[in-house]
């Protein structure tokens, strides 16, 4: 067998290899799930009902809770995010400024914090004898401590805040590489035209980061519809529900609340269902204005 046969059976085999264990791992348990929409369980008996799971979710009061919570993150959140990690990178992309290195890392530290330590200090400060509370009382700013954790809309905007904190310099690492992949000539001649740096900012980079933009966006909108981590550790849902997630309302009908597998495939079907509508959607929005342009 010649060398070129062998390195081509080797590259077959770790294909074949590969495939089998995506089928195993993935193909498979999302099939899976999928049928066990189908049916509904109580405890080892079960039922098959048909559509009636995905009919039942749009009449469970705590779906329907879950989904707007959902929403209310992917609405605030994802845009403030992406904002701010664009004007960081603008920032940062700026060969005069001294210690940039430094400032990026500071900026990216968050991404790779422990979600339990941070989560952890984050409750340390919103105590109601906490370090935030002291300090605006001391500014005069309140006149007595707020329960962050405890309060169903302040409860929110503390995992927005939480979310904001801590991926913010993740998105700002992929629009930082792809402004110092711009080719300066471009900003050259902009300014020869008399183009201000605002108008460069707008009218160059922008446009050219449009794929990135895309698919930080796309991330983004995907991982908050699948948000799990903040909301459990900060306030497992609470107070009441009212900071629950689609995710953690999977979780609770598989663990929490008597066991319904049937159910709980259901919403994480509708969630995935959700994710590659709205990934689609921006896909297109997308696709319009470029072809407007």
């Amino acid at each position: 067998m010649s060398g070129r046969n062998r390195e081509n059976r080797i590259g077959w085999n770790m294909l074949i290899a590969l495939l089998v264990l995506w089928g195993l791992f993935t193909v498979i348990p999302v099939v899976w799930s999928f049928g066990l929409t189908f049916f509904s369980y109580r405890g080892n008996d079960a039922r098959f009902v048909g559509m009636g799971n995905y009919i039942n979710i749009f009449s469970d009061k705590l779906f329907l809770k879950s989904f707007s919570n959902t929403l209310f993150y992917l609405i605030i959140q994802v845009p403030v995010m992406l904002l701010l990690a664009m004007v960081i990178a603008a920032l940062l992309n700026n060969n005069s400024l001294k210690g940039r290195g430094i400032y990026r890392t500071i900026i990216f530290l968050p991404c790779v914090t422990s979600l339990i330590t941070y989560s952890v200090l984050f409750k340390i400060m919103l105590a109601p004898d906490g370090i935030v509370n002291k300090l605006l009382m001391n500014l005069h700013i309140i006149s007595e401590p707020t329960n962050w954790l405890g309060d169903p809309f302040w409860a929110k905007i503390v995992i927005i805040f939480a979310l904001v904190w801590r991926w913010t310099g993740y998105n700002m690492i992929f629009y930082l590489a792809a402004m110092q992949n711009i080719p300066g000539e471009v900003y050259e001649a902009a300014t020869v035209d008399g183009a201000s740096k605002v108008r460069q900012f707008f009218s160059i980079t922008i446009p050219l980061m449009k794929p990135i933009i895309i698919f930080t966006t796309i991330t983004s909108t995907i991982g908050t519809l699948q948000l799990f981590d903040e909301p459990m550790v900060l306030t497992k849902g609470g107070p009441g529900d009212a900071t629950i997630t689609l995710s953690q309302l999977v979780y609770k009908n598989l663990f929490e609340y008597s066991p319904n597998q049937g159910y709980a495939s259901t919403i994480a079907i509708f969630i995935v269902v959700a994710a590659v509508l709205l990934a689609l959607l921006q896909f297109k929005v997308s696709k319009e204005e470029s072809n407007e342009n």
